[in-house]
């Protein structure tokens, strides 16, 4: 409950010449406001990898002992980074550009006027005019309240809003729940309180996300098999094998750079700065990239009815005065009027009343009680013409009135139609006590008509294609909210659930979370419990909402989403923030995490199927002592043709499956089995060949052309089983890719470039039956395993 607090002369603030006066002596609150990583810091963190370094030496060592065709890995590396830098630079200025668009102006008074300026403009000892939802950008000292409440749990975690008396201090990232008021920037700049929390923070990370952490892991498994195998290969190749050391240094280079999935990491970068492009050409901000990730694993989403279902206007359709209410309909108008008049920052609801009842000349506002989402009314004290005076109360009927009164039931059927209804009532107490709404007398009622979003229906139908649960949330009367819903034929819309009688223990709140659909008079801090709730039941809950009411459900949420019209707070910590307010955007950005995630986890796949044979590989021709049947080129090609080029395409492709968790197990489930056949059937190729053309000159030619074969055409195989399924363009990409190979081995001088040369009939079509054998035992395997670990 907040004091009203008299109106008074409002401050002038700084004047121009004072202002300049400050910038010159740099007291201006210069935090650079990152979107984005710098192009710097894109550069380095592409360039300089873990495994670019690897490759790079091994690259450095090829270029030594040559041929150059043998370092064709290196080529492949330079271009993927140069990719990755690319996409993700455009993937910047889009995000640079919205975020421009998007910033919100605080307003300052300066020279006795308000002027809106950038968070970067304002100066020490600037007036910074605050109002509902407003985010107090600097630190400061209130100089002006009107019933103001700010809430600061955003920087103390304590949920309860502060009223703010002048004199008070204002810490810069809290934001108004309540009331308007004015403050003085004491600090500004790096020594204001949430610069310094945000010194080291940026908004654009690719950290804290399972996608990357599975990853992460992996290649941290992989990094600490290389150095024994390594070694092992070029003891094998040049003390067992009696290589020269140009040769074993070769081999033991082709059996090293495939175990490396580098093209991952760079294909998760560049997808998810496609991602961002994607949704920026909507008009959708993404202010931390695991947004898009944590979009694909949603399966409930939580809607504000206001500003998502229906539109932010309304308009007065009825005003109905209550018997016994000893007044007639002129003299209600006026008092409305003169409500309207009192708030300096309506909301929508009083804006309908604003411009429906727009005179309310003759009356002074003498105090005024702001709306708050927590008691669900406003209130003001008012004189009127004459002897005429009184505390007005406007808000929630069943808030208002005691339970059983008369009017509840008109109220009700109002309701059912889908509309909201305020209560107009004279109050027998002073605004400022804590009772005030208690014994208050009803006057009349104020039906308002809500405008339905018209691309709402289609919206929450996409939802239910896509088994994501959608339920709507509002402080509102539960029965308008749930006919609002019916409208847009909400499942469960026809059993609307009272927020004030849902349980307060989590699990039982959760119970019935599960069961419904709509929930009405639902305070900021149940939506917040009630996101909680869901996540206890192992739900990816998205929160939407536009009001100050919705931040800290917003914050506790998996994934935030703003409206672009919404108040600054909610904005802050959204991580999606719709910039055209349009809730039909939402299925296209999660359409678009569930591409990218289910994507990635589907090409990981190909990578790691490498590795595992690669290492399988080395560790057969260690434990076998036979020459290393490849040299750099051969596993060059074959991972350009079965991995690089299709994975890039399919990682580029429409994905609607909803991500699941446990992507290192999700993925490695395949890639072993897959790994350990393709490995098996390439070294039992070799071990053939080596039988058949021993003795032959150029037999180690002759016998790396056919496991290569082997390899290629297992590998192709792979490829086809996660092309699935198939479309005409996932058929030709399979298609061309077996094209590309049977080029080079047509081509005479691609033969001599990249070495390979079938040699007589037998061996190559042996070769061929032992990939097709392997083909069979890879259904059977990928039967097996989404049998026994279903997805």
């Amino acid at each position: 409950m907040s004091d009203p607090v008299h109106t008074r002369t409002p401050a002038p603030g700084l004047t121009a010449r004072e202002v300049a006066e400050r910038v010159a002596r740099g007291e201006v609150n210069d935090v650079p406001v990152r979107s984005s990583r710098s192009t710097a810091d894109i550069v380095r963190a592409n360039v300089f990898t873990r495994f670019n370094a690897i490759i790079g030496v091994l690259f450095l060592i090829i270029l030594v002992v040559g041929p150059i065709q043998d370092g064709l890995f290196g080529f492949v590396i330079v271009a993927n980074t140069a990719i990755g830098i690319f996409q993700e630079l455009r993937a910047k200025k889009t995000l640079d550009s919205l975020a421009l668009i998007g910033e919100v102006r605080p307003t300052v008074r300066r020279d006795g006027a308000p002027v809106a300026v950038h968070t970067g403009q304002i100066v020490l000892g600037d007036l910074i005019e605050l109002g509902p939802g407003d985010k107090c950008v600097v630190d400061g000292e209130v100089a002006e309240a009107d019933g103001l409440e700010i809430d600061e749990s955003l920087l103390t975690g304590e949920a309860d809003p502060v009223l703010k008396r002048p004199g008070d201090p204002v810490m810069s990232g809290s934001f108004v729940v309540a009331g308007n008021g004015a403050f003085t920037a004491t600090k500004v700049g790096r020594q204001a309180y949430a610069a310094q929390l945000a010194e080291e923070a940026s908004r654009f990370t690719l950290v804290h996300s399972e996608l990357r952490t599975g990853i992460s892991q992996i290649l941290k498994f992989v990094t600490w098999m290389m150095v024994p195998a390594a070694l092992g290969l070029i003891i094998s190749q040049l003390v067992v094998q009696g290589h020269d050391w140009r040769e074993a240094v070769r081999r033991m280079v082709a059996g090293i750079v495939p175990m490396v999935p580098e093209g991952l990491v760079l294909l998760t970068s560049v997808a998810f700065a496609i991602g961002v492009i994607r949704l920026g050409r909507q008009q959708c901000l993404v202010q931390e990239l695991p947004a898009i990730e944590g979009l694909a694993r949603v399966d409930t989403v939580c809607l504000d009815k206001t500003g998502t279902l229906t539109e932010g206007g309304m308009d007065v359709s009825e005003l109905r005065v209550l018997p016994g209410a000893r007044a007639d309909e002129t003299y209600v108008r006026q008092v409305l009027g003169a409500l309207g008049e009192s708030d300096p920052r309506p909301n929508a609801s009083l804006q309908a009343i604003i411009d429906a009842y727009p005179d309310g000349s003759g009356w002074r506002c003498t105090a005024a009680l702001p709306f708050s989402s927590a008691r669900k009314y406003s209130g003001a004290a008012l004189d009127g013409p004459g002897a005429e005076s009184g505390n007005w109360l406007l808000g929630a009927p069943d808030v208002l009135l005691p339970e059983g009164d008369t009017a509840l039931t008109e109220i009700e059927q109002l309701n059912a139609q889908g509309l909201r209804v305020l209560l107009l009532a004279r109050a027998a107490r002073e605004l400022d006590d804590p009772q005030v709404a208690q014994g208050a007398h009803p006057t009349a009622l104020v039906v308002l008509e809500q405008r339905l979003r018209s691309d709402a229906a289609d919206t929450l139908r996409y939802f239910a294609e896509q088994n994501v649960a959608a339920k709507v949330i509002s402080g509102d009367n539960a029965v308008s909210v749930g006919a609002v819903a019916a409208k847009l034929a909400l499942p469960g819309a026809d059993a609307p659930v009272d927020a004030r009688r849902l349980p307060a223990e989590r699990e039982a709140m959760a119970e019935v979370l599960d069961r419904g659909a709509v929930f009405g008079r639902v305070t900021p801090q149940q939506k917040r419990d009630m996101v909680g709730a869901l996540q206890s039941r192992g739900h990816t809950v998205a929160m939407t909402g536009d009001g100050v009411n919705d931040v800290l459900a917003l914050k506790d949420a998996d994934i935030g989403v703003s409206m672009g019209s919404g108040s600054e707070a909610t904005r802050a910590v959204a991580q999606i923030v719709l910039l055209n307010n349009s809730f039909a955007t939402l299925p296209s950005v999660v359409a678009e995490g569930r591409r990218v995630i289910g994507n990635i986890t589907r090409v990981a796949t190909l990578f790691l199927t490498k590795t595992v044979y690669s290492v399988l590989l080395a560790i057969l021709v260690v434990c076998t002592r036979v020459p290393y049947p490849f040299l750099p080129r051969h596993l060059t090609l074959l991972s350009t043709l079965t991995i690089g080029v299709p994975a890039f395409f399919l990682a580029l492709a429409p994905n609607k499956e909803r991500a699941k968790p446990h992507f290192v197990r999700r993925v490695m489930r395949y890639a072993i089995p897959s790994g350990l056949i393709a490995g098996t059937a390439t070294f039992v190729a070799y071990v053939l060949a080596r039988a058949h053309y021993a003795g032959q000159d150029g037999a180690l030619a002759a016998e790396t052309s056919a496991a290569t074969l082997t390899l290629f055409l297992v590998s192709l195989w792979v490829l086809a089983i996660i092309a699935r399924p198939y479309t005409w363009w996932r058929v030709a990409l399979v298609l061309a890719m077996g094209a590309g190979f049977l080029i080079v081995l047509l081509t005479p001088w691609l033969q001599r470039f990249f070495a390979l040369r079938l040699v007589g009939d037998t061996m190559p079509w042996a070769a061929v039956g032992i990939a097709v054998a392997a083909a069979g035992v890879l259904e059977l395997a990928w039967r097996w395993v989404s049998r026994r670990w279903p997805a």
